[in-house]
């Protein structure tokens, strides 16, 4: 193929000095149809097919090969026929005895006239769209997934951001919550995609049939709720471009933080942050075109949704209630009992009727026990041999000096019943807690050790005479009238001395 500088030198020799085609021909050493053609054109035209390729061993097998295309646009694209695989077929299936290259010329044309086109929206104010992603982040020095919902509003492409340790619907329902109060507003309408998060099931004419706490959520904030086609995630084009912006952008590298709640920190932080940024084909920042949004959005309705997932639960003997193959204690009380169970975010609260009667933080570890100890400790003082050996009771932080308590408490009774009565007595000063806080018990059980006062109702008293800010009474200098005892320490001289009949 001749370039482009040959056209201009064979152009300029004929059109400008009237140099005949015979002597351009002669002259540049082509032949006089190329002149031709290059008077023709200003450049190399390229190849024109004038008509369609004549396939005569390929005609009889077209339709069925249309039918593979058209059938691959609704398999996973990783098991869609390759041409390699379209050919085979036609040799094994048809008998057909052409080349590869006839096959592979006739695909690829078809292949590209299937893929889908779209058209250019305008979004106007007011409007969202929400979606999942997930990526990794390293979390109480632990390398793990977390997942994350984005909220987008197309208009002025501002985003909210908020990481979750498990995509739940009771994240959904919160994430929706957090970004209503970071955008100030809710949004007229939102476009999801057909999660289940949201769509319980898709009935047979195309309409949605919602989840329950979904429309719950819906219903709270009365906003519009729009959905794409199934498997068709460019029906929400925009936000799938800010997950992949979040993950890219936020999360890039590995964000290190303590847990979830400084994670989310800084995620929001980024997005008030990208609020200064100027998009692509607009002339004004993000934060400035958001304003059209909030003006366009519904206010917030008082109080805020409660995003939880709520559970009737029956209470076993064990004073523990499932939810989610994760096992959370509750008063010993409530054995046998049937309760409801509100599944939070990060926490498990679990009510007996009206009454809110354990909370916990949730655990998305499966088959996990989460106890609180001081559930047990009223089956403990009836039941003290199990003491030593009580689950909820293992990996308690309590001080060192509850340990040294314990040990003198069992001490100071006699061999005969110090195991039982001094460990009751231990529960009993556990069981302080039930009333007083941790630190006020701390304190009372030092102050015992230091006064030598060991046992139950001791550290009682203590314990209220910190709460009431008075000095105790359990020095015996506080009562000058009562005589006072010496105490020496026994020596075997002095037995000695009664076995001889002589004075020590």
């Amino acid at each position: 193929m001749y370039g482009v500088d040959l056209y201009g030198r064979v152009r300029i020799a004929v059109l400008r000095h009237g140099i005949s085609r015979r002597e351009a021909a002669r002259r540049f050493g082509i032949d006089r149809g190329t002149v031709t053609k290059m008077l023709a054109h200003s450049e190399p035209p390229g190849y024109r097919r004038v008509c369609e390729p004549h396939r005569p061993k390929l005609n009889a097998h077209t339709g069925f090969i249309d039918q593979i295309l058209h059938d691959d646009l609704h398999v996973p694209k990783k098991q869609q026929h390759t041409i390699q695989r379209i050919y085979d077929r036609l040799c094994e299936e048809r008998g057909f005895d052409g080349g590869y290259t006839t096959v592979r010329d006739y695909v690829h044309p078809r292949r590209l006239s299937l893929k889908e086109a779209f058209v250019p929206l305008a979004h106007p104010p007011g409007h969202a769209q929400a979606d999942f992603g997930e990526a990794w982040a390293v979390i109480g020095g632990v390398r793990r997934k977390v997942h994350f919902l984005v909220v987008d509003l197309p208009h002025s492409d501002a985003i909210f951001v908020k990481a979750y340790p498990s995509e739940t619907a009771e994240a959904f329902c919160d994430g929706h919550v957090a970004a209503f109060a970071f955008f100030g507003g809710v949004p007229l309408s939102i476009l999801y995609d057909n999660t289940k998060l949201a769509v319980a099931r898709i009935l047979g004419d195309g309409t949605r049939k919602r989840s329950t706490m979904f429309a719950a959520l819906q219903s709270h904030y009365v906003f519009e709720d729009r959905f794409g086609r199934p498997g068709k995630g460019n029906d929400k084009g925009k936000v799938e471009g800010m997950v992949g912006y979040a993950r890219r952008t936020f999360m890039v590298p590995f964000p290190r933080v303590r847990d979830f709640d400084e994670l989310n920190a800084m995620l929001e932080e980024r997005c008030h942050q990208r609020q200064s940024k100027t998009v692509r084909g607009s002339d004004a920042q993000i934060g400035e075109r958001l304003k059209a949004d909030q003006a366009a959005f519904q206010e917030q309705s008082a109080p805020a949704f409660e995003a939880c997932d709520k559970r009737p639960g029956r209470v076993t003997s064990q004073a523990l209630v499932r939810y989610k193959n994760t096992d959370y204690s509750v008063p010993v009380a409530y054995a046998h009992r049937d309760v409801m169970v509100k599944a939070y975010v990060d926490e498990v609260v679990i009510a007996a009727g009206h009454e809110e009667i354990a909370r916990h933080h949730r655990s998305y570890e499966a088959g996990d026990f989460v106890f609180n100890p001081m559930h047990y400790l009223p089956l403990l003082e009836q039941k003290v041999g199990a003491l030593d050996q009580a689950a909820p009771l293992q990996g308690w932080g309590l001080p060192d000096e509850f340990a040294t308590l314990r040990r003198l408490l069992e001490a100071r009774l006699s061999q005969k019943n110090r195991c039982a009565a001094g460990k009751r007595e231990y529960v009993q000063v556990l069981r302080l807690m039930e009333t007083f806080p941790l630190a006020i018990v701390h304190g009372a059980v030092c102050d015992a050790l230091r006064l030598g006062a060991i046992s139950y109702d001791a550290v009682k008293h203590l314990a209220l005479c910190r709460i009431e800010k008075r000095p105790p009474k359990l020095d015996l200098t506080s009562y000058p009238h009562l005589p006072t005892a010496t105490v020496a320490t026994t020596s075997a001289s002095n037995y000695m001395s009664l076995l001889s009949g002589e004075p020590a």
